[in-house]
């Protein structure tokens, strides 16, 4: 019996695991996982992050679009010394045959003037309008932000 039940639990623990591993597809693009973190009552801003992947030619991500906010920009985020530096790109070059990530401490995402917290559980519509691919509405799960590792220095 209690066989039964750990083989439920696994098929539990699957199951869920796969709802939030979703994608989308668009001409010879593949929109991967599209998600957004969770954000604190009154925080005006969200980041959101997903995979794009070119099967077909060159193309570009030209903008994108949801009704969380008041506006969404895409954006490129690296570090110069000890200073994080955000800038609004005006596209995302996406290469034949190559992958391109947005996530955090990277490219990505931003949602500017949010109207509500993003809780983590929900979901939204997001549009993304690519130069050749055209537009695809995709699915963003909200997700619980990861609490980073501490890192411990041991040294006395």
């Amino acid at each position: 019996m209690k066989r039964r039940f750990l083989i439920v639990g696994v098929a539990g623990a699957a199951a869920a695991a796969l709802a939030y591993a979703h994608s989308f597809k668009r001409g010879g693009i593949e929109i991967g996982h599209p998600y957004a973190r969770a954000t604190a009552t009154g925080q005006p801003t969200g980041g959101a992050y997903l995979t794009l992947t070119n099967k077909g030619p060159a193309d570009r991500l030209l903008s994108v679009s949801a009704n969380v906010g008041e506006r969404v920009e895409l954006h490129s985020m690296t570090m110069e010394g000890d200073v994080m530096r955000m800038r609004q790109v005006d596209t995302i070059d996406l290469a034949a045959g190559k992958t391109v990530e947005l996530k955090p401490g990277g490219l990505h995402i931003m949602l500017l003037g949010l109207k509500a917290p993003l809780n983590a559980g929900d979901t939204f519509p997001m549009t993304l309008t690519f130069e050749k691919a055209g537009t695809i509405e995709v699915v963003v799960n909200v997700e619980a932000v990861q609490a980073a590792p501490m890192k411990h220095d041991m040294k006395h």
